[in-house]
């Protein structure tokens, strides 16, 4: 399992929004990745699922984000 923020929040995604989120510059990876760790952090609907399955809560603040980014 990748320890550092970006290879966790890659982790968390698809396989195509995976692939598309590589394919972008490092630095938009960070972004992206910090921005996925304040909703894990600050969501607290993410919190209960959070507690039933920790890598669904991953995936929808992984999810959540892209969303905000094309929307």
């Amino acid at each position: 399992m990748p320890t550092d923020p970006v290879g966790r929040f890659l982790a968390a995604l698809g396989p195509d929004h995976r692939e598309a989120v590589r394919a972008k510059p490092r630095e938009e990876q960070e972004r992206l990745a910090e921005a996925w760790e304040r909703e894990l952090a600050t969501d607290d609907e993410l919190d209960t699922l959070d507690e039933l399955s920790p890598p669904s809560a991953e995936a929808e603040a992984a999810r959540r984000v892209l969303d905000r980014q094309t929307g």
